[in-house]
């Protein structure tokens, strides 16, 4: 049972804002959103899915909604330190929802990207299925069982209560969008439209549109099927016309190809994007017209030229991704999976893997947009458990489904450059492990010819050979841990081509290194990009006195998420962060900051996926006098470190020197100061200087408009800083958050995984002088206005406009 008591003001609020929002969705012809207006009850009464179920006293909501994470933090509930700690068990959906009688010849169908998990959807009391992966799209027709112009109920009882069946948070609920989908008896098959780019050059690229349409009529029937090829600018590209003969009750798949010439290319740099509309005509009247983005890109991978972007070797810089959004929980917000792309990318990542479940559509879409490369990854697991109650309950009657929801689903974006069946199988050594993976890997080359299949493999024994059989099923070999073996199975096994799937951070130069000298890697992706929670405490430090041990060998509560990421769960991109980027570009050539020093009673000490806890501070109170270590990455020659406009010392930071320098400073209140050194001249500088007492809240809102639709998020950092408005490195103040205006505080966060205050709530501590808020709109225009205040520190208000796009 969650504990909802200190939530009650915060979810009053949602509450409130759901209800004068209770308008009649418009339902048309097409694919339209389906979030708005959803009724919600945790726990499990009988006959929710009958019409007349009394739910007037149920919450409502819009969603995306993951109950777990509006729950307390709390070593006893089920998920354990695999889950984060948080609550899961049984809730129930409902939707009363209205149909024209136009509607009397149409097709309607109800469409879930996301919900974990066991789903059971009923429509008017009539169970339409059950679909146990938490992690694949799914449908229902719901057209036998429609009521026009009468009272219709939606109802999806959704089961997360056998604990543990996922190794790092799973959220709860119907977490992703829902969509409800209205064509005519001659339609486009769901996912039904292919499109990929066989023959690409600067000069003339070949787009191949393959259609599957279903004539779900008693007759035969001649259609037009019309393909246009559109370019951002809304021009034509280039189409496609052709005559097409329906049986009766018959689905055909259409082949259409189109020449476009002098085609924008699709690369992370560039990512250009065309949208491809497909119309069919009856009787010259447009009876389906649906639409879907296209990049024009090739892929090549071979053991002498790597991974081949449009004819050019791209190494690859990749992190493994888990798919919640910190305070959010699970909640697949649009802007929310915007924004964590954005962040890799500023980060300098040009490559992610959806480690172990495919995404969400916005996540794929944004880094289509973005331009962003995706290993879009199955499973965790195959046969054999890792949890007691996860996939492998359901793997031999659902992995085809899965399987081709997730690549049918997901083929047509040029981020995705390669599929993944599974992560460190449990049975991986086994020979029926084998026939796993060739079962698997045919299944998507059957759906998608055109990219290559991998899966992640692991062993820190000797049994390392063991695993050619099983790596010879794939096109592209995924190492965790083990890129080490590479060149002596480069030896063994001169075709395989290989690429680090996980990886430890502290190893950022070592596998750059490899990744550099051998064309056969592909690239490596580090364990892990951005934090998360659950799998709790896999990258803790510990201090003298502290449980000592590694994640799995024994409760480390109340840490209760990973801290392994580059980037922690507010956005803020920690040392080893910058360090990596300037390994593999060049955008960013200096950084500094302080190793967190030993305390007198012992040594730090980190776990295996552990970084040392290192801070953008020169703030040190109580260490005066006593030797700071210093680090400053630097892709200059030679940097000089200054304290107090002294200089200290320089030092070479070559490629020999792994391009970075440390020095051993006493420390002293001031300025410190790194200067990247070339041919004997300073050429940039950065800067830490000593805070003052926190005085001063600053507030950073990443975007001051956004629109009135119930979903779009703002992004406020809050800094704690000292009267010069310096950041203060050890503040560590409560904030209260106040909000009013046409919006509600969907989240906070501080990204300190060791404090269990709620993630709904009105107030959060800072953490070494940051905090994070997140307001969600409502679906009315105007001004939120926003304030946060603390004991002894100024208020700070800011304004965020809501308007209707």
């Amino acid at each position: 049972m969650l504990k909802y008591l200190k939530l009650l003001p915060i979810m009053s609020v949602l509450s409130l804002v759901c209800t004068t929002n209770l308008k009649a969705q418009q339902i048309t012809l097409g694919k339209q959103l389906f979030d708005s207006n959803w009724k919600f009850f945790l726990g499990d009464p009988p006959a929710v899915s009958t019409v007349d179920f009394d739910d007037k006293n149920w919450r409502n909501l819009d969603l995306p909604h993951d109950w777990s994470i509006e729950g307390t933090v709390d070593s006893k509930n089920p998920m354990g330190n695999d889950g984060g700690y948080f609550p899961a068990g049984v809730g129930c959906y409902r939707k009363t929802f209205t149909l024209p009688a136009s509607f009397k010849d149409k097709l309607i169908s109800i469409y879930f990207e996301g919900v974990y998990m066991n789903s059971e959807v009923s429509i008017n009391g009539k169970l339409l299925g059950v679909h146990p992966y938490g992690y694949t799209s799914f449908s229902y027709d719901l057209t036998p069982y429609l009521k026009l112009n009468g009272k219709n109920v939606l109802s999806v009882r959704v089961d997360n209560s056998k604990q543990k069946n996922c190794r790092w948070y799973s959220g709860s609920g119907i977490y992703r969008h829902v969509w409800m989908v209205v064509t005519n008896p001659i339609h486009v098959a769901q996912w039904g439209l292919s499109v990929t780019t066989p023959i690409v050059s600067t000069k003339k690229a070949t787009v191949i549109v393959k259609t599957l349409v279903k004539n779900e009529t008693e007759l035969p029937q001649n259609i037009s099927l019309k393909t246009t090829l559109w370019d951002a600018s809304a021009r034509k590209a280039g189409d496609n016309q052709l005559i097409v003969q329906l049986p009766a009750n018959s689905e055909k798949e259409v082949e259409q190809t189109i020449q476009v010439y002098n085609p924008l290319l699709w690369t992370p740099e560039t990512p250009n994007l065309y949208q491809a509309q497909v119309r069919i005509e009856k009787n010259k009247k447009t009876i389906e017209n649906i639409k879907t983005n296209v990049g024009i890109r090739s892929i090549k991978f071979t053991t002498e030229s790597g991974f081949q972007l449009n004819g050019k070797m791209v190494k690859i810089n990749g992190g493994c991704v888990h798919h919640d959004n910190g305070c959010l929980g699970a909640a697949a917000f649009d802007r929310a999976e915007e924004r964590r792309v954005q962040i890799l990318k500023s980060a300098g990542f040009n490559a992610i893997r959806t480690s172990h479940n495919p995404p969400s559509e916005a996540f794929l879409d944004a880094c289509d947009r973005l331009g962003m490369l995706v290993i879009d990854e199955a499973f965790d697991g195959w046969k054999e458990r890792k949890n007691d109650y996860d996939y492998a309950m359901y793997f031999d009657s659902w992995w085809q489904r899965d399987i081709e929801a997730m690549v049918q689903r997901d083929r047509n974006h040029p981020s995705i450059i390669m599929w993944s069946t599974g992560n460190e199988i449990i049975e991986r050594k086994k020979p029926e492990a084998v026939e796993t993976a060739k079962m698997l890997a045919d299944c998507i080359r059957k759906n998608d010819p055109t990219r290559p299949v991998t899966s992640a493999m692991t062993t820190w024994d000797s049994d390392w050979e063991i695993f050619d059989p099983l790596m010879a099923t794939h096109d592209v070999c995924g190492y965790n841990y083990q890129l080490h073996r590479a060149p002596s199975d480069h030896e063994r096994v001169p075709s395989r081509i290989i690429v680090q799937t996980e990886s430890y951070p502290r190893d950022a130069f070592a596998n750059w290194k490899m990744v550099q000298s051998h064309n056969y890697i592909l690239g490596d992706f580090v364990w892990t990009a951005l934090d998360y929670l659950g799998e709790s405490s896999i990258g803790r430090w510990y201090y003298p006195g502290d449980k000592p041990g590694e994640h799995w060998e024994g409760v480390l509560y109340p840490w209760h998420g990973a801290y392994c990421g580059d980037i922690d769960l507010t956005g803020w991109r920690k040392p080893i962060s910058h360090y990596r980027s300037m390994l593999y570009n060049e955008n960013e050539k200096l950084y500094m900051a302080v190793r967190e020093p030993n305390p007198d009673s012992g040594k730090i000490k980190t776990t295996g996926w552990a970084v040392w806890p290192t801070w953008e501070s020169w703030t040190w109170p109580g260490y005066e006098g006593k030797q700071l270590e210093v680090e400053v990455y630097s892709k200059y020659p030679k940097v000089r470190l200054f304290l107090n406009q002294k200089l200290i010392g320089e030092q070479s930071t070559t490629e020999e020197q792994q391009f970075k320098a440390t020095f051993s400073v006493p420390y002293t209140n001031g300025e410190l100061k790194a200067v990247g050194v070339m041919n004997n001249k300073e050429v940039e500088t950065t800067i830490l200087k000593t805070s003052g007492d926190a005085a001063k809240i600053k507030l950073i809102v990443d975007r001051t408009k956004i629109s009135a639709n119930g979903q779009d998020l703002s992004f406020v950092t809050i800094e704690v800083t000292d009267k010069d408005g310096n950041l203060q490195p050890n503040a560590e103040n409560r904030l209260e958050f106040k909000i009013s205006g046409p919006g509600v505080i969907a989240g906070v966060d501080n990204a300190n995984i060791k404090d269990v205050d709620p993630y709904v709530a009105t107030s959060r501590k800072a953490w070494h002088g940051r905090a994070l808020v997140v307001i969600k709109s409502t679906k009315i225009a105007g001004t939120i206005k926003l304030s946060v205040s603390s004991h002894g520190l100024n208020n700070v208000t800011t304004d965020i406009f809501t308007i209707n796009k």
